[in-house]
């Protein structure tokens, strides 16, 4: 990863927003689709993710792209952008700035560079490995949690976990006070995390998309991320996703999710 890499995934998340920001709170709903997943599609989610990889093709015509929308070119490159022009469409269509786009650089199946932008409120933090994360060009920490009990817990919806999951989730959100359980957010809950308003984000089910770009954020504001066994999340993560802003706090989490 060099600077002009950096400069790079900057200038991806100006020309998604460039092209969400005119449709937001306009007709989304209209023209949402759902896909074959049952999420959600619109003209914005495709239009920002298109915008990103003219920009990649044209300037890392050897880098592979692994998008949301639009699918995988050069699947075999070892460095890979993933890209998800608009993590929370559910949130864009309802007209609440609480979505955003996500892009990461993987090398070798690893992410190391992470940037979560906010288009609508002008927010976006940048993590990169061996650095420390930046929120609108600002160093951010994520903040210490001494007991388990005494953290704000979040996940988009009870809805995603099926089966065992629920109990899991189930498991924590016993732990913590129920005022400080957070539903909704999709990416913006790992900024706030690494802002350190929140202390625990716990989800199931999420594909690299979704959360390639959220580890060097989280890590580089001093948190970790893991799957729901512990382990460092990669390319072949099976898509349960643990952060904390205080890694001491991962042994509680995963004995109270059994």
């Amino acid at each position: 990863m060099t600077p002009a890499d950096l400069a790079l995934a900057n200038r991806l998340a100006d020309a998604a927003g460039a092209a969400i920001r005119p449709l937001f709170r306009g007709d989304a709903g209209a023209d949402a689709e759902r896909k074959a997943d049952a999420s959600f599609v619109t003209e914005a989610d495709r239009a920002a993710e298109a915008a990103m990889r003219a920009l990649i093709e044209a300037e890392r015509a050897e880098d592979g792209i692994i998008g949301e929308e639009y699918g995988t070119r050069n699947e075999s490159a070892g460095r890979q952008w993933v890209l998800d022009p608009i993590d929370g469409t559910t949130s864009f269509i309802a007209g609440r700035p609480i979505f955003g786009t996500l892009i990461a650089l993987m090398q070798d199946g690893w992410p190391v560079l992470g940037v979560i932008d906010q288009p609508i409120a002008g927010e976006r933090w940048v993590g990169r490995v061996g650095e420390g994360t930046t929120f609108n060009g600002v160093p951010v920490r994520a903040r210490t949690c001494r007991e388990l009990s005494d953290a704000v817990l979040a996940t988009t919806s009870p809805h995603c976990f099926a089966g065992d999951e629920v109990d899991a989730f189930m498991g924590v959100a016993k732990t913590v006070a129920e005022r400080k359980i957070i539903y909704g957010g999709d990416c913006y809950n790992y900024g706030l995390l690494a802002l350190g308003h929140v202390d625990v984000v716990i989800e199931a089910g999420l594909k690299l998309h979704d959360y390639a770009a959220l580890a060097p954020v989280v890590e580089g504001a001093g948190g970790t991320m893991s799957d729901w066994q512990g382990n460092p999340l990669d390319a072949d993560s099976d898509g349960s996703v643990i952060a904390l802003g205080d890694p001491a706090r991962l042994e509680g989490v995963l004995e109270a999710m059994g």
